[in-house]
């Protein structure tokens, strides 16, 4: 996945023209330069407009399987059987009305809800989510605890584990399902770009494809008619977050998921009335992440001691502008404060800033510093690139802060910009040295802990790799996750949770360095039916599960 978490630095006047300039050129060639569909279009036939800072260029490619796949791919046009909403933790059936789990945990049956078709007309039937499920373990793997995926009728689908797994829920409700008479029929999945697709989604039909833009159409065949208010919706290519953010904060799209810097001021203050953000704390927690199959980066005892030397509150402060908070021992994002061992998070030492033990610790591991210059083991200089895509200029001002923490033990760091493809391809191949990455974000803990310390998400260098990108793994965790899974009752659950919380603490197999909000703003001069604190439905990301419930909510305004 790409971060979502946009620019925070203050733009040039220059640049400011040229961005301008580019936002005009994008809105002008998406609207035949009519600017029919564009800013101030109250028509009632308006197009939801939404900036991609992230991607300077789409490709037509919307298969859900490709993680080149464009926007809105699973927002708009793919479906789940549930949506699970972080903002209220509520579960809305959706492509399946009930489910039920077996009292030992080792099954999952869904009915579906009757009357679904597909774009192309065809009727959603068990089949297809069966087919779904074989084909993601085909081509993508995952899904180790699923044994047999069976079509019990028609609207019945029987999901069959191999061991009792509490999490499977959440992991099969969210997941997306495919039509089995179009895919069925490809020779290669991972490879297929799937230009038209079909889905069971409110905008399925793909118009007006250019590399700077694209528009998503109605469903004809969508099962919630009278929930497809909204025309359609608007996807616009940015070469960065100054250009996106400024075709934002000028009015000339609806919603955004970028961080924007000073957003009362840039963006609420233009217009009180109709500007608004909502940053609710259920976010991932953001890491630095240190590649463990290269030295020193193996060393817990260097994981920690290069932890201790990064001033969290100046990067929540001044990189994040104050939106974030920072993290500590446990990891664990606020989202999951309920689950978070307090004394332990009380007792943190490693996530807190404290230059001289960060030095000592340095030492004691046997990285002495001569000259001004830490040393390795080896009596060369301590080194170490820090990668960023070139879009998140706000995670470049975090790596930067890392950046002049470490030089003050004597490290040296490089930060690193190449575009996100480029860094995103080091992750997945395990070539990086280190990075600001994301993390797994789910219904518990349980997807955060699996994504950084289980054997199982492990692979080589050189093989891609979908979490787990530092490449640790320890088999204790492996256990306590296990057992957390296994377990059916929330006493032996917190159990595990608190067991995993310590080895955390021990292991340190990545430096969180904060807990990150769901960014989220919106005009409403053209539409209404927003998310908001009041009525936290969804959050105001327009890139996870909840984006559904919002596509579904919205109002044209109509002048």
């Amino acid at each position: 996945m790409a971060p979502s978490i946009a620019s925070r630095r203050l733009r040039p006047a220059l640049r400011a023209v040229t961005a301008t300039a580019a936002a005009a050129l994008v809105l002008s060639a998406c609207t035949g330069g009519s600017g029919a569909s564009g800013a101030g279009d109250t028509s009632g036939n308006q197009l939801l407009t939404i900036p991609r800072e992230d991607l300077a260029t789409f490709t037509r490619n919307f298969n859900p399987l490709s993680p080149q796949a464009a926007p809105m791919t699973k927002e708009a046009v793919y479906e789940p059987l549930v949506v699970h909403s972080m903002a209220d933790a509520k579960d809305t059936p959706w492509l399946a009305t009930k489910w039920e789990q077996a009292k030992d945990g080792k099954s999952l049956t869904f009915t579906l809800r009757e009357g679904v078709k597909w774009s192309d007309g065809k009727p959603l039937t068990a089949d297809d989510v069966v087919y779904t499920f074989e084909l993601q373990k085909k081509v993508l793997g995952g899904f180790d605890y699923l044994d047999k995926v069976t079509a019990v009728d028609a609207q019945t689908v029987k999901f069959s584990f191999s061991k009792p797994f509490s999490p499977a829920f959440f992991e099969i409700g969210s997941h997306y399902i495919l039509p089995k008479h179009i895919w069925s029929k490809v020779k290669d999945p991972a490879k297929f770009t799937n230009p038209n697709p079909i889905g069971t989604g409110p905008y399925t039909k793909v118009d007006k494809f250019q590399n700077q833009s694209y528009e998503l159409r109605k469903n004809p065949d969508y099962w919630q008619p009278a929930k497809q208010r909204i025309a359609g919706i608007q996807m616009l290519a940015f070469s960065g977050n100054d250009s996106a953010n400024l075709a934002f904060t000028n009015g000339e799209v609806d919603w955004t998921q970028s961080f924007i810097p000073d957003i009362e001021k840039s963006f609420v203050a233009k217009d009180k009335k109709h500007n608004h953000y909502w940053f609710p704390a259920t976010g991932a927690v953001i890491n630095w992440q240190l590649n463990t199959t290269k030295a020193p980066f193996n060393d817990p005892a260097v994981r920690k001691a290069l932890s201790m030397a990064v001033d969290r509150d100046q990067i929540t402060k001044v990189a994040m502008n104050g939106y974030a908070e920072p993290a500590d021992c446990t990891g664990l994002a606020r989202t999951y404060d309920e689950w978070r061992d307090t004394s332990l998070a009380a007792s943190c030492t490693w996530t807190k800033r404290d230059t001289d033990a960060a030095a000592k610790a340095l030492d004691a591991a046997g990285y002495k510093e001569s000259g001004g210059k830490r040393k390795l083991k080896n009596g060369k200089d301590f080194t170490l690139d820090i990668s960023v895509g070139s879009a998140s200029t706000d995670w470049i001002s975090v790596a930067n802060i890392i950046k002049q923490d470490l030089a003050k033990v004597g490290i040296t760091a490089t930060v690193k910009t190449p575009d996100w493809s480029a860094v995103s391809s080091s992750y997945n191949t395990g070539t990086f040295d280190t990075g600001i990455v994301w993390s797994n974000n789910g219904a518990t803990p349980y997807e955060y802990y699996r994504g950084v310390m289980s054997t199982k998400m492990l692979q080589p260098v050189g093989k891609q790799a979908t979490e787990n990108y530092h490449r640790f793994g320890d088999e204790k965790a492996d256990r306590l996750i296990d057992a957390f899974a296994a377990a059916t009752d929330e006493k032996t659950q917190r159990e595990q949770m608190n067991g995993l919380q310590e080895l955390y603490n021990e292991d340190a197999p990545v430096v969180p360095l904060f807990t990150g909000p769901e960014w989220g703003a919106y005009t409403d001069a053209r539409f209404t039916g927003w998310p908001t604190e009041k009525n936290p439905y969804a959050t105001l990301g327009n890139r996870n599960g909840s984006t559904i419930l919002v596509l579904t909510s919205l109002k044209p305004v109509k002048g």
